[in-house]
């Protein structure tokens, strides 16, 4: 494949109305002179007005507006080529916003199934509602329908500048259908004279009059309203209706976001044209392709992606610019599972390493004592498996059950079709189904591409398996179980009737009736493996990391979006393996520690990952501090346990018990801002574990207890007590979070991959989950920090570096450059994890990166951070004499003379075995970074 657009480095950016195209353009000689080669934007094309995350896109084929529009774009692109960087962006292939401000869905609105996007949307016209048959469901009213139509929630209303009328509800003007005006029997009670005008051609006037005449306030209005509403190609509906009589695909159970068929060729082109343009002109470098699981066929689309990128690169090649479009994807994988390799992709976007590089820093000693106090504060004994599968048993019957039995239906059609199995009722099915469904143990199968590949074959397999022992001993379910396997096997096999077809000598006619109806078995199947593999991602997503992760504990450093609940720790050597996998098949993927999407900042999980190493003092700490906060009707002492986590882990390194004392105005806002980002994070992490409250059920008297265990933390005497217990103590294993997270900075920027740095991590980064990791960031700060460093001299590694964060700033920049200075040596070398010997060996990570007599050492530390805090308090003398005894052994054709640490300036010293000890060699810094010279 082509790497001449692959990136050196990636700077994820949030864009929105606050941070513009224009904004991020302000910012190139920052991230330029960081050593990033790329800005990888958020969604770029038109979103719904007012949006956050650019996600809800209103019209794929144009740049948005609020963010300065397209020719924002071209400057920020011109000025990046100027400066040697280039631009990713993500883009939305698989939803779109359900609103009438997306002109794709008005029109669909207002011509239902004649109009030009019926099929552009993956709406379920022949629902088995009859009243919903031709029609859209829209859960838009804050009330059931005849309660909301009475209060006047729904109004007919005039635009008088554009002449016509439209339905106010939801906050959406929707329009009309064609010809639904006048008619009806409501509608006789108008005048001869208004319908007669209303028919002719309405004059503004003769529409004013008209929505005077369905005024909801009115028995007479409210009549004529609801006669025209039944007259449109939507229904209109409680918000609450959705998850049972919901007629189209959503993103997950977003009822604002609609599912688009890109895996139409005309929906494609017409989705992908404007990005396609923009990479053919040079705007764009490559796209990140945002929940390629929610595609009806992930494979086929990337084929046809990469097709379209490749046809690009004439135009490109024409114009002087280089091609090779990097291509990566959102995915998810499960522990064991490897990305497609039939698909044309550089890899995933970095979720996989982000889980592993955590989990390499959990010491596992610590998971079964952690997990007994989790099941002593929760009273639930059950394992995070079984747990699991009660959140995906929720989720099916409250969340998606009208996406489970449209399954059901599409199953129970294939049953028919057959004499062996139209035996098979549709609640059989739908037991069963159900069983499988709770314990499919990856995001999805991809048996549309040709049938299941091996892959899909063996975790399909594990999930009958599982299936089949949730469903006990009954024989009739096990069968069914077998079959529905079958059935969802992406290969359409002979049914009985092909049988007696091939055993008999037929007439031609009933060879044609004969194609037909295996024609109908063939479409029903395909239906159904569809709604299966697009239902399981949803399910997996809100089960686990929307529901299982904030109801469930132990150690929520571990519980991060592409992790398993089931990994707690991963050895060394197994992290090294993974690596090695990746380098092999997808040397390109990106390496990512913080993402929009984290529930916890890298530095925040790096920091409660040293609890880990500590847990009979965690644990005696939260012992005392649990009944503290035991106000009257509080929370749970689950809830309590995940609060503390959260204030230890997310504490501001400013926030030291002594100026907690001084009560200064500034200390006050300072200490009320950050309970109050806590209690957001609160707020949302009790609402998705749906335990106590939820989004859609909340329960104010919870809510305000678990809100007054926060607040109460300012009142005088007890409640600033254990405030400042909480800080001083979050403070003490702060500089061993440190340790931590400059490991895991080093790791991200030298193993085989591409180095993605999410916005406002270059410095430390202690934020919780959206909006939180969506903050403002300072760039003055770091613009200035970055100024002030001086990268011949070796780097600074006083306390205030440590305490500012220029530290990890720094070390980002010089890995980089060594990145930039040597491209080939990163993106093609090899990466051997070398020996290390002594007392402190089974605490160092090393490793040669190699490429035509190139070499790169990386060292860092794991499960020791606490040993190692020294280091950030001007003690490095102290800090390295904890490797007494310990040494790195070089490879024979590596002289340690020839290296040098970028990071100090030092030369490498090493004995006549290639030995280097690590008391010189980390002798100011828990890291090293070491090139060949």
């Amino acid at each position: 494949m082509n790497t001449t657009l692959i990136p050196r480095a990636t700077a994820r950016l949030q864009l929105h109305a606050g941070f513009t195209l224009d904004d991020a353009r302000a910012q190139l000689p920052y991230y330029a002179a960081l050593g990033v080669s790329h800005l990888y934007l958020s969604p770029i094309t038109q979103a719904r007005a007012g949006s956050t995350h650019g996600y809800d896109v209103i019209d794929h084929q144009r740049v948005s507006t609020e963010l300065g529009g397209e020719s924002a774009l071209r400057r920020l692109a011109d000025a990046a080529r100027a400066r040697g960087l280039g631009l990713i962006a993500d883009i939305v292939p698989n939803h779109m916003a359900a609103h009438a401000s997306n002109a794709w869905w008005a029109d669909v609105l207002h011509h239902g199934q004649d109009s030009a996007h019926a099929t552009t949307f993956d709406i379920d016209w022949d629902a088995p509602d009859p009243a919903l048959r031709g029609k859209v469901l829209l859960p838009v009213l804050p009330d059931l329908y005849g309660q909301a139509l009475a209060a006047g929630d729904i109004r007919l209303e005039h635009d008088a500048e554009a002449g016509t009328c439209h339905i106010s509800a939801g906050g959406q003007q929707l329009p009309l259908a064609l010809g639904s005006l006048p008619g009806g029997s409501a509608a006789d009670e108008l005048t001869d004279d208004l319908k007669r005008d209303l028919k002719r051609d309405p004059t503004r006037k003769d529409l004013a009059r008209l929505c005077a005449a369905c005024d909801p306030g009115t028995d007479a209005g409210r009549a004529r309203l609801h006669e025209l509403l039944e007259r449109q190609h939507y229904r209109l509906a409680w918000w609450r209706t959705a998850p049972e009589q919901i007629n189209w695909r959503r993103f997950f159970e977003i009822s604002e976001l609609v599912g688009v068929r890109v895996e139409d060729g005309a929906v494609f082109d017409a989705a992908h044209g404007l990005v396609l343009r923009l990479y053919r002109e040079g705007v764009l470098d490559g796209l990140r392709i945002d929940h390629i699981d929610g595609l009806a066929s992930p494979g086929a689309y990337l084929r046809r992606l990469r097709h379209a990128l490749r046809q690009a690169d004439g135009e490109r090649k024409q114009a002087g610019l280089p091609g090779g479009a990097y291509l990566i994807i959102e995915k998810i994988l499960a522990d064991d599972e490897s990305l497609d390799a039939r698909w044309p992709t550089e890899g995933t976007s970095g979720y996989d390493f982000m889980d592993q590089v955590g989990a390499l820093l959990h010491a596992p000693e610590a998971q079964a004592q952690l997990e007994r106090c989790w099941v002593a504060l929760s009273g639930d004994p059950r394992d995070a498996a079984a747990q699991l599968r009660d959140a995906r048993h929720r989720m099916l019957a409250r969340h998606f059950p009208a996406e489970r039995q449209a399954l059901v239906r599409a199953l129970t059609r294939i049953a028919r079709f057959d004499l062996r199995t139209r035996d098979w009722t549709s609640p059989a099915i739908d037991r069963v189904l159900t069983a499988l469904l709770a314990v499919f143990p990856v995001y999805r199968s991809y048996a549309e591409d040709g049938g299941r590949s091996a892959a899909d074959a063996h975790w399909c397999r594990v999930a009958v398996d599982q299936a089949r022992e949730a469903l006990g001993d009954a024989t009739a379910d096990a069968r069914l179980l077998e079959q529905i396997d079958e059935w969802l096997g992406g290969a359409v096999q002979p049914h009985m009737a092909d049988r007696n077809m091939a055993e008999q000598n037929v007439r031609d006619q009933n060879m044609t009736a004969q194609h037909t109806a295996d024609t109908a078995v063939t479409q029903a199947r395909a239906l159904a493996l569809r709604r299966f593999q697009q239902l399981t991602p949803p399910l997996a997503a809100k089960a686990l990391e929307d529901t299982l992760f904030y109801r469930r504990g132990p150690l929520l450093s571990r519980n991060e979006v592409g992790s398993s609940p089931t990994r707690f720790s991963l050895p060394l050597q197994a992290f090294h393996a993974l690596s090695a996998a990746r380098a092999r098949t997808h040397p390109h993927a990106m390496l990512a520690t913080a993402t929009h999407d984290h529930k916890r900042g890298e530095d925040t999980r790096a920091r409660l990952a040293v609890l880990s190493e500590a847990p009979d003092e965690w644990l005696r700490m939260v012992g005392a501090w649990i009944p503290r906060l035991a106000k009257p009707g509080a929370p749970t002492p689950a809830d309590r346990y995940l609060l503390l986590q959260s204030l230890v882990g997310a504490w501001p390194l400013s926030l030291s018990a002594e100026r907690l004392d001084d009560g200064s105005a500034e200390i006050t806002t300072s200490v009320s801002e950050f309970l109050e980002r806590i209690a957001q994070w609160q707020e949302k992490a009790l609402r998705e574990a749906k335990l106590h409250t939820s989004w859609t059920d909340p329960d104010a008297a919870y809510e305000d207890a678990a809100r007054a265990c926060i607040t109460g933390l300012q009142d005088p005497g007890d409640g600033h007590a254990l405030l400042r217990d909480i800080g001083a103590w979050a403070l003490r294993i702060a500089p061993a979070g440190l340790v931590n997270s400059l490991t895991q900075t080093l790791l991200r920027n030298t193993l085989p991959g591409v180095p993605d740095l999410y916005q406002g991590t270059d410095l430390w980064d202690f934020s919780l989950v959206d909006p939180d990791n969506r903050r403002p960031v300072d760039y003055a700060e770091r613009a200035a920090l970055l100024k002030a460093a001086d990268a011949d001299l070796p780097m600074a590694t006083d306390a205030a570096a440590w305490r500012n964060g220029a530290i990890k700033q720094q070390l980002i920049r010089r890995t980089l450059a060594l990145r930039a200075r040597h491209p080939d040596l990163f993106s093609l070398g090899d990466c051997t994890p070398l020996a290390v010997i002594g007392t402190r060996a089974a605490h160092v990570i090393a490793y040669v990166r190699r490429h035509e007599g190139r070499s790169v050492v990386a060292v860092a530390p794991r499960l020791c951070a606490r040993d190692l805090a020294a280091y950030t308090q001007d003690q490095a003398a102290q800090a390295s004499r904890y490797w007494d005894g310990t040494r790195v052994v070089l490879p024979p054709d590596i002289d340690g003379g020839a290296l040098r640490n970028v990071l100090s300036g030092w030369r490498v010293s090493a004995n006549a075995a290639g030995e280097v000890p690590l008391t010189a060699l980390l002798r100011d810094c828990p890291v090293a970074l070491c090139v060949s010279e």
